[in-house]
């Protein structure tokens, strides 16, 4: 139960964001408390053992890190540290009968000849390069006003200096400039991903939503990089929440808040728990919840409904594959992201079979190991037997489609999902998966309404609501955390510059209560 009837912030919910609202307003002297109503903090950015008497603490939802600010781990004093990764992709495919891929990293050079073996030229890498050099300077101007109060459209833009690039990220569909840059459809595919990680969208849709999830996925702390988190994703959330007890923040877990009243200046927070109702007073209150969770609280009209798109597997394996594609080591292939029927016209044929009401023929995916960056996660012993840890993440699987019979369509998609996966492996996956100790395998699949029941992310969305752009519009405010209640405030992931494990919303409703 909460220690006293009153305090300066009361945050609902101790995801990440909240408990980075938590120890900035900590520290800087406001009484906190908040209220979790699960049995612990870190919402989706935690580690578990999903497998019975295997211990393989996995990231079991959100599972790397890019758009974290390195100003919020300075800031808060953070033990906790990112690994990169060697090998930043491969995808596998077959060229005149035989198996063979993409290898992207290792070095410049060896990325050069991996382009040229595959596409028989130099163009494709030299465009690869001045692609990906034009959104890393992007990257170094937008990255860092995500910690600032949001720019002006035209500011943002001025400070971007370069037209081409913005008409190419925030005006024009970005399946424009991929066909314009890139011929071949293997390359298209690679770059377009990015566009749509959690996002159901076509290259060329008008809304331009897939181009807002390009550019969040590019522009992470000034690089684009997508890095490890050592010891996990809980590793994260527990230096988060020891920092925000250290510095005098109240966390309460196993306390549901119900119903959130105010007046604009002083607000009263309902909550439920095992030991009976009860109720708090506070200045503030942020919401570290989804949109449509914050209207039930405060009572407001709901937001139009949200819907996610995606399959989320974790897997523990005794070993790694063999690839059909012998010339690349599968400790390299499964290091970076492994892409699996994402080329660009599979793509958008997955695309449109979803649309349509059907799940995907050959579902895209991609897949990583953790395990090979960071072994920590594993006991020592698995360790010395090899085992290694796989995770995956569909596209293209709208929740939509998991409406009629979710249990039946989950299964039929883990089925097709693993299928386009054999077909690049010299074995089948199911030869590799470990064993729990009730002799089950190794496997957990999780879809869009799969985690809306985990975690209540709204139609299973994994950002809440669509993405926006990183600019100010009608009606954001000043943070992009502003709500129609001076004194509530939204601090999750469906804040403008939202999305990902960033901690951002969290930094920035902490900033707009200390008046920043």
């Amino acid at each position: 139960m909460p220690a006293h009837e009153r305090y300066d912030v009361v945050i609902v919910g101790g995801g990440h964001n909240g408990l980075v609202a938590a120890a900035y307003l900590a520290r800087a002297g406001r009484s906190v408390l908040v209220l979790e109503r699960l049995g612990a903090t870190g919402g989706a950015a935690v580690s578990t053992r999903p497998f019975a008497g295997v211990d393989a603490r996995l990231s079991r939802y959100s599972y790397l890190v890019s758009l974290l600010p390195h100003k919020i781990v300075d800031d808060l004093g953070l033990d906790f540290a990112v690994r990169g990764r060697t090998v930043s992709s491969y995808t596998p495919t077959e060229r005149d009968g035989r198996a063979t891929g993409l290898l992207v990293g290792g070095g410049e050079e060896r990325t050069r000849a991996s382009f040229e073996r595959l596409t028989g030229g130099g163009r494709e890498y030299a465009a690869w390069t001045d692609f990906y050099e034009t959104t890393r300077r992007v990257a170094e101007r937008v990255f860092p006003t995500l910690t600032e109060p949001l720019p002006a459209r035209d500011v943002l833009r001025q400070r971007v200096d370069d037209e081409a690039a913005w008409r190419m990220l925030f005006e024009e569909p970005i399946g424009a400039a991929v066909e314009e840059r890139f011929r071949d459809d293997l390359v298209r595919g690679v770059v377009l991903t990015d566009a749509l990680i959690g996002t159901f969208a076509d290259a060329h849709d008008a809304s331009l939503q897939q181009n807002r999830c390009f550019l969040y996925h590019v522009i992470g702390n000034g690089t684009g990089d997508w890095d490890v988190p050592v010891g996990g994703m809980g590793a994260l959330t527990d230096a988060l929440a020891n920092a925000a007890r250290a510095a005098g923040a109240e966390l309460v877990t196993g306390h549901e808040v119900t119903r959130v009243e105010t007046d604009g200046r002083h607000a009263e927070v309902t909550y439920e728990s095992e030991r009976g109702a009860g109720r708090v007073g506070a200045g503030h209150v942020l919401v570290n919840a989804s949109p449509q969770a914050l209207a039930a609280l405060v009572g407001d009209e709901p937001p139009a409904p949200a819907e996610g798109a995606q399959l989320k597997v974790n897997m523990l394996l005794t070993r790694l594959p063999k690839l059909r594609d012998t010339s690349v080591d599968p400790r390299e292939a499964f290091a970076g992201t492994f892409h699996i029927a994402e080329g660009y016209e599979q793509l958008a044929t997955a695309y449109g079979q979803a649309a349509a009401g059907s799940l995907p023929a050959a579902p895209p995916s991609e897949i990583y190991c953790h395990s090979l960056t960071d072994p920590s996660i594993l006991a020592p012993d698995l360790v010395a037997r090899g085992y290694q840890t796989l995770t995956l993440f569909g596209l293209h699987t709208p929740a939509r489609l998991f409406a009629g019979d979710n249990d039946a369509a989950r299964a039929e998609l883990l089925k097709a999902t693993l299928a386009q996966l054999d077909a690049q492996l010299a074995e089948p996956i199911e030869d590799c998966l470990a064993l729990d100790a009730d002799g089950l395998p190794c496997i957990e699949a999780k879809t869009p309404l799969d985690l809306e029941r985990d975690l209540r992310l709204p139609g299973g969305n994994i950002f809440h609501r669509d993405l926006s752009f990183p600019y100010s519009q009608e009606g954001t405010g000043r943070w992009g955390v502003e709500t129609a209640h001076a004194n509530v405030l939204l601090c999750g992931a469906g804040a403008v510059r939202g999305g990902g494990v960033s901690g951002i919303p969290g930094h920035n409703a902490a900033m707009a209560v200390l008046g920043k």
